[in-house]
């Protein structure tokens, strides 16, 4: 940025300030124009806004879900949507462009306006993301003399003309909110200060390079750095994590508003890994820390995660993406996430005034416990949060004359310092669980089956004297190579005693590997998320004569994160025989040939015209090892979302009508004894409505017979409450900055919502007393209102929501043994099922 431009900006930043301060703050977040800021907020069109913001990434969902998942995310609270760019969807070839289908990203951040919400385009161009180098396309990597990610020309030329291409994109459509677009802030790079250190002298370099590139190129909108601690001051250093109040030391600048860029909602899985999960009420108990702490942004990482179809989920990371969020990998919504959060920003909405415009101040009442107030004494404006950070203990604080109790870990939020209309540990919105039912039309498979041939030293047509690294022969083009050689033995090599066989003994990079040998299928190796290099050893039958050693090794992804990313290599490093009857016998220089790819990549054998042209045989006996399986079936009935089921497979690749759904791997276990996953997300626009094409290649040996269609729904949904909860929050409303109840004296009530065009079918539990369990999974206690049910029930069925007060005028008082007197505060809990008019 020149120096007119940067004395320019500063000074319309000061103008806007002093003109927030005096002016009316507009209730209509979505006003495109000038994008400003100051300590407080970003500031839009004259407005200054708080940004409740979700990741959704493009690439990981389709054209034709991309319209309900915006909206559901409005609907959830949010006001902005965030997406990194993926250079590598882009420009997979160099200067060979790709904008259709699931990578239109006009399309999607002009749907994103249409809801009147806004954008923050993170740029990067590296963006990890778990994505195949980060975002980084393959070619990239074969630049002569290129480093990635530091002060390096070729890296520097080629990303600056990325940057520049991107940013010319969005403003010939008009994208920016200078041009009445909804971009609002663009990113450039993504927590490089995990390997800045690495390159020293020249990362401090490029760092600096990089911000004075990029705001350069488009100085009308603000550009962020995530975890830049030593962020330059042309851009604004942000933080991600999950608990940013406590771990972010604030922005790089007094004139800088406090952002948080990644609230990550779990924890990405990669294959081998157990469940992750994050609670409701504790991603409600950071956003509100932060807000209480002068955050004016929250982006949730993810909002919706996706499914990572085709190859480009990084390094063994599984294809279903953060599937803990708010609303699940199919767009569903997962309660209570969704609901709690929307109450919080809903909330948070009714203190942006005071928040804003009025004075901060901090009363600690003891090490934990703090009370924070937002006021502007001459008005009306008053804002409250009362914390208690403690993990165990609750506690009861005195604020203004009144007794307030706090939840351990928990944030109470006063709109108008008085009256608590939310509290993050207290969920009274609804729960859901999700189901998977085998559809009644889809299943009833009749496979085929094609089994590769297995390749010898003469059929692979690149010979090297040792094994050339596999990743720099596929060029992410395929995750498969074979590698094979000869040697010719005769009696004396072989061991004496029958009862000893040689063992084959394979070094490799990573990431996992089939051997055969003569044909004969020995066994699978894999490496792991955290250590990809393994060695695999197994015994092995050899003849007198000329013995086949044939190896398919592969990769599950490739590296997102980290330094020197362009110098990462995979396959076999060395292989020798042991148990030899003259000893170890070292064939790593024995005169190898190389093959990228199998057989049924190269004869798309996934698509239609591909599948014809080999014979198939119907499906009979144990799974075998580099099988194609091919079989058609009708799109499930409804119009719910589809899964297909693996159970029972190995690992491989599944294809429908073409499209890849991505790396299935059954067979790696989490310590648990389970897959990380076993459900695989097949969109309802890659359907016909009959004769689909389902082609699964399988690489070790699974069993096709257990491989099922079904269908996705959340219709189990349910409510847990208990009697001291505060009024929900739809019992208060805001009113020319007065907060009003809705109705005289507010009360918890347990409120459940069905999907649109669905009914509750059925009443599955009611407790009132001491029920225990979660949504799903209930049990009675010891005590019980008898009259409940029969409440609910008339409440409840047949509508498409209801509300049933949580009131024992009308529930009835429970009774039971002599623990339901000792538990003075009651628990209800409910269970239903919602469906459409004809379901059963």
């Amino acid at each position: 940025m020149d120096l007119r431009r940067r004395f320019g900006f500063a000074f319309l930043l000061i103008a806007t300030s002093l003109i927030f301060v005096s002016s009316n703050i507009d209730d209509n977040e979505y006003t495109p124009g000038p994008v400003t800021y100051n300590a407080k907020s970003v500031i839009v069109g004259g407005n200054p806004i708080l940004i409740f913001s979700g990741s959704i990434h493009y690439p990981r969902s389709t054209p034709e879900m991309w319209p309900e998942i915006i909206r559901m995310a409005k609907e959830g609270g949010l006001n902005t949507i965030a997406t990194y760019v993926f250079w590598n969807v882009h420009e997979p070839l160099q200067g060979q462009f790709n904008f259709t289908g699931n990578y239109d990203l006009v399309k999607f951040i002009k749907l994103i306006a249409a809801n009147k919400m806004y954008v923050v385009l993170r740029l990067g161009p590296f963006i990890q993301a778990e994505w195949n180098l980060g975002g980084l396309p393959f070619w990239l990597r074969e630049i002569p003399n290129i480093a990635f990610r530091t002060y390096n020309e070729p890296y520097m030329r080629h990303m600056k003309r990325y940057i520049e291409f991107m940013v010319n994109k969005m403003k010939a459509e008009k994208l920016f909110a200078n041009q009445g677009g909804p971009i609002i802030m663009a990113q450039v790079e993504n927590e490089y200060n995990h390997v800045q250190e690495s390159y020293k002298e020249k990362g401090t370099q490029y760092v600096k390079w990089a911000a004075d590139t990029s705001t350069a190129i488009y100085p009308d909108v603000p550009w962020i750095m995530c975890k830049q601690k030593d962020a330059p001051p042309n851009v604004i250093s942000t933080c991600n994590g999950r608990h940013c109040a406590d771990t972010f030391g604030g922005p790089n600048g007094p004139d800088k508003p406090s952002l948080w860029t990644e609230n990550w909602i779990a924890q990405y899985r990669v294959f081998g890994d157990p469940p992750s999960q994050r609670a409701a009420e504790d991603i409600a108990f950071s956003v509100a820390r932060f807000f209480m702490n002068n955050g004016s942004m929250t982006n949730y990482y993810m909002y919706h995660g996706g499914t990572n179809f085709g190859r480009f989920s990084s390094s063994f990371a599984t294809t279903r993406y953060y599937d803990e969020a708010p609303l699940d990998e199919f767009g569903l919504i997962r309660e209570p996430k969704w609901s709690h959060l929307r109450d919080l920003h809903k909330a948070l909405r009714m203190t942006k005034k005071a928040f804003l415009l009025g004075t901060r101040k901090v009363q600690d009442i003891n090490e934990y416990v703090q009370i924070i107030t937002y006021e502007k004494p001459e008005s009306k404006l008053c804002a409250a949060f009362l914390s208690n950070r403690h993990k165990k203990v609750h506690k009861t604080v005195n604020f203004r004359g009144k007794q307030y109790f706090l939840s351990r870990r928990s944030v109470s939020i006063l709109p108008d310092c008085k009256n608590i209309v939310f509290n993050t540990e207290l969920i009274t919105s609804q729960h859901n669980s999700r189901n998977f039912i085998p559809s009644k039309i889809a299943n009833g498979l009749k496979w085929e089956s094609y089994r590769e041939s297995i390749p010898t030293v003469n059929n692979l047509p690149v010979q090297s004297k040792t094994p050339l690294e596999l990743t720099g022969m596929t060029k992410d083009t395929t995750d498969y190579m074979w590698y094979g050689t000869s040697l010719n033995l005769d009696k004396d090599d072989l061991p004496m005693r029958p009862d000893i066989m040689p063992v084959i003994r394979i070094q490799s990079l990573g990431d996992a590997l089939l051997t055969f040998v003569n044909g004969q299928y020995i066994g699978f190796g894999h490496g792991s998320f955290i250590e990809k290099s393994f060695t695999f050893s197994k015994p092995v039958s050899l003849k007198v004569g000329v013995n086949q050693i044939s190896i398919l090794a592969m990769t599950v992804g490739l590296p997102n994160n980290g330094a020197y990313m362009e110098k990462r290599f995979s396959g076999i490093r060395a292989v020798m025989l042991q148990g030899m009857n003259s000893g170890t016998l070292d064939i790593t220089l024995n005169q190898w040939g190389h093959k990228v790819g199998v057989e049924g990549e190269s004869l798309r054998l996934f698509t239609e015209e591909g599948s014809k042209k080999v014979k198939w045989s119907p499906t009979s006996g144990p799974g075998t090892p580099i099988t194609w399986y091919k079989t058609r079936f009708q799109a499930p009935e409804g119009n719910n979302p589809v899964a297909i089921k693996m159970e029972r497979m190995g690992k491989g690749i599944i294809w429908v009508n073409g499209y890849s759904v991505g790396r299935y791997w059954e067979n790696y276990r989490s310590p648990l004894g389970a897959p990380s996953q076993t459900e695989y997300h097949i969109p309802r626009s890659y359907l016909k409505p009959k004769n689909n094409l389902l082609v699964v290649y399988e690489e070790s040996s699974g069993s096709i017979g257990g491989v099922m269609i079904n269908t996705v729904n959340r219709d189990i949904i349910c409510s847990l409450m208990l009697e001291d909860y505060p009024p929900n929050l739809d019992s208060w409303k805001l009113e020319n900055d007065v907060l009003k109840p809705v109705v005289e004296k507010p009360k918890p009530g347990a409120q459940l919502v069905c999907d649109p065009h669905k009914f509750i079918k059925e009443i599955q539990f009611v407790s009132f007393g001491n029920p225990w369990g979660s949504c799903g999974t209930y049990m009675q206690g010891t005590c019980q209102s008898p009259n409940a049910k029969k409440v609910v029930e008339k409440a409840c069925l047949g509508k498409n929501r209801c509300r049933v007060p949580l009131d024992r005028t009308v529930l009835g008082d429970p009774t039971g043994n002599g623990s339901c007197a000792q538990e003075k505060v009651k628990k209800l809990a409910i269970q239903v099922r919602c469906g459409k008019k004809n379901d059963i």
